[in-house]
């Protein structure tokens, strides 16, 4: 049923390219097919704060109806395919079938557990933790979705964008991820991240994935 919802509308966006801009009426609800984007606010200076990162697998946008102009950009950081789901065909099938409305509550629930712990990690943790709980972020995600073989996953980011996730500048951001290397803890090659490491890269980032709710298994109906 959820596949066949998806496959009726996709659209392509290329990298670097918003998929809804600020300011923006959204009509849409995005289901993340390929490719990586991200949430972001940006200052009139051009200084842009990452606000989160949409991965393979993930839902923005669930209540958009709601919503009567966008207050901040979601933008592809790779090349990305999404598939466009009219707001209310996805709230009737919610509404007809429990475990759909469960998969939106749960996926809900990760999303403000995920901005919780970004603000959480620029108040109170040094750079290096900021680092460390963002690869140990995705890991866990991508392991989710059945996109981690062994301890090795996709990581497209540039330092610039791990800069704008983390609130650092990309000189200080090289040099934790040289630390994080020296250490033997990552090794971050291209567009690959593997985890040498991850009970000690967990504790170097105080990360517990208790925010991202994977104790809870939610199948959508087929």
């Amino acid at each position: 049923m959820i596949d066949d919802l998806l496959d009726q509308r996709q659209r392509s966006i290329a990298p670097r390219r918003d998929i809804v801009s600020e300011g923006e009426v959204p009509r849409f609800v995005h289901f993340v097919l390929e490719g990586w984007g991200c949430r972001y606010r940006q200052l009139p200076d051009g200084r842009r704060q990452l606000l989160s990162l949409l991965l393979p697998g993930d839902l923005f946008d669930s209540h958009v109806q709601v919503v009567g102009r966008m207050d901040h950009g979601i933008g592809a950081l790779t090349a990305m395919t999404v598939a466009e789901v009219v707001p209310d065909v996805l709230s009737a099938l919610a509404d007809d079938h429990a475990a759909i409305a469960r998969a939106l509550w749960w996926n809900d629930h990760v999303a403000f557990g995920t901005h919780r712990e970004w603000i959480a990690s620029l108040g109170l943790r040094s750079a290096r933790e900021r680092i460390a709980l963002l690869f140990c972020e995705v890991y866990f995600r991508l392991r989710l979705v059945g996109r981690c073989p062994a301890r090795t996953c996709e990581f497209p980011l540039t330092q610039a964008d791990l800069a704008e996730a983390t609130g650092l500048t990309p000189v200080h951001v090289n040099r934790m991820v040289q630390e994080l290397r020296r250490e033997r803890l990552i090794e971050w090659a291209g567009r690959s991240l593997t985890i040498l490491d991850l009970d000690r890269l967990c504790q170097v980032a105080s990360f517990t994935p208790a925010y991202l709710h994977l104790d809870r298994t939610v199948a959508a109906a087929g």
